[in-house]
């Protein structure tokens, strides 16, 4: 899988009371910067770009961290690797091979909200809130919430980490800053993100150890029954995590070193998936590496921006070519209210209507797997294949629910859970949908994978396997039971 790259600064934040120590000033994180860059703005904004478009009324879909009154209003959040989930905590659990003077730094990023509210005077001469405003320069600025990066870097000796768990703050200062239009001004409001990490490490093995690497939100929120808009001011957003340092190897938790395959699988990790970063084939084995990045995206081990890429579009996961096209495609009309948005979407627009020929030809494909092959590349282990696992089946499978057991083409309503769950699934309330199988996940848990009936592209969803997946008890039956295909 190849990511597009992010852009913009970074707010960097040394931990209070921790001191990095000396022979560690470089950034070990330099290799991975272009990765973590395209995790932390994925889903920022997404095409059309409009703050009109549907899409993008609900925003912040990864990575998102709230209050934990907020979040388990309703009950606690089902522990999972996915980080579509809203929680108010992630864990990061490895293995990693250190000397016994090694240092572990750690890196903790994420967006923080800040509310783009455009002011017009009124008669009185105090300023009061509107939605649009045209400066004296012609230019349009339309409300919106934006964000903003911010980072805290972290240091402790592994020998201290073995002691007992060690915690810093890495909360995000309240600021308003005033930009003046002439005819009115826009007001950026920023409030306070509280947050801690604490780091643990356990020794295993002589030169073997488990780091466990905990980010929670501390803040309460004033209303814990308030909209997740409002709640969103005080989370952290795109959350992840990188580990790196002197005298340290990462081990895989994806392709293991088959030694180490049992340890592995003990490292629980929740709402983020750690992956080795930097250039594959660092290691004797390919199986270990001296960065870890920590994201709530799943990538494979050894992500990398595609190097046609021409910069970000806020959606790693897809392909430039095509959102290119269809940026080109916006009336002038949508350019105009996307450039008011955001100043992010105004730089796509920018570098779309300049981009030189040339690269937009080389956005067209490339072919990665031609290149000669030195050896035999290793197997890696499937996660599921059909006949892969003695007795699952996601097509015969069946999962009891209110008493009726579910399976392949059985009729359903979605009673998502709007805490806890992913953000978009909230388009999703109260629709009926076919269940097209029953998946066991690697954490041991299940989901059903669904077409929604009103989707006109259901039957195409059904062909290639694009489906939505729910928990068990975010399904209401509508039958008797399973109804096999024929």
């Amino acid at each position: 899988m190849a990511v597009t790259g992010g852009e913009g600064g970074t707010t960097c934040a040394a931990a209070p009371g921790q001191d990095i120590p000396e022979g560690l000033s470089g950034d070990p994180f330099t290799q991975v910067g272009a990765v973590a860059d395209a995790v932390l703005y994925e889903g920022y904004l997404l095409y059309p770009y409009r703050r009109s478009s549907a899409k993008n009324r609900v925003r912040w879909q990864f990575g998102v961290l709230l209050p934990r009154t907020w979040v388990e209003a309703d009950g606690p959040v089902a522990e999972g690797i996915s980080g579509s989930a809203d929680s108010w905590y992630q864990r990061t659990e490895c293995l990693v091979r250190a000397a016994p003077d090694a240092v572990l730094r750690v890196r903790v990023r994420y967006l923080q909200l800040q509310r783009k509210q455009v002011e017009a005077p009124g008669e009185d001469g105090q300023y009061r809130p509107v939605e649009s405003l045209r400066g004296d320069d012609g230019t349009a600025h339309l409300s919106f919430d934006e964000a903003v990066p911010y980072e805290a870097d972290l240091a402790w000796p592994l020998a201290e980490l073995l002691r007992g768990p060690c915690t810093a703050e890495v909360s995000a200062p309240a600021a308003v800053d005033t930009e003046e239009l002439g005819a009115g001004r826009v007001v950026r409001r920023r409030e306070q993100v509280r947050a801690h990490t604490a780091v643990a490490a356990e020794k295993l093995a002589d030169g073997l150890y488990r780091l466990c690497v905990r980010t929670e939100n501390a803040g309460e929120a004033p209303d814990a029954r308030a909209p997740r808009a409002e709640a969103l001011r005080q989370a952290l957003l795109a959350a992840h995590t990188l580990l790196g340092g002197e005298g340290l190897e990462f081990v895989s938790q994806t392709d293991p070193p088959a030694a180490l395959r049992d340890r592995a699988r003990g490292c629980r990790s929740a709402f983020t998936f750690p992956v080795l970063g930097g250039p594959a084939g660092e290691s004797a084995d390919g199986a270990t590496g001296p960065v870890l990045l920590s994201a709530p995206i799943i990538l494979p081990d050894h992500p990398q921006v595609a190097p046609e890429s021409p910069g970000d579009l806020h959606d790693a996961a897809e392909i430039d070519e095509i959102l290119t096209l269809r940026t080109m495609l916006l009336t002038d009309e949508e350019k105009a209210e996307a450039r008011a948005t955001d100043p992010r979407a105004a730089r796509i627009l920018d570098r779309v209507d300049t981009m030189p020929p040339e690269v937009f030809a080389n956005l067209h494909g490339a072919i990665r797997s031609l290149a000669p092959a030195k050896e035999a590349p290793k197997a890696r282990p499937a996660w599921w294949q059909e006949g892969g696992d003695a007795g699952l089946s996601p097509t015969t499978d069946t999962v009891v629910v209110d008493g009726v057991p579910l399976g392949t083409g059985s009729r359903v309503r979605l009673n998502p859970r709007l805490r806890g769950a992913d953000a978009q699934d909230m388009f999703l309330v109260g629709r009926t949908a076919e269940v097209a199988g029953v998946f066991h996940d690697v954490d041991g848990s299940v989901h059903l994978a669904v077409t929604v009936d009103d989707d006109p592209a259901a039957e195409l969803h059904g062909w290639y396997g694009r489906f939505h997946y729910f928990r068990p008890d975010e399904l209401e039956p509508l039958g008797d039971g399973a109804e096999p295909r024929p």
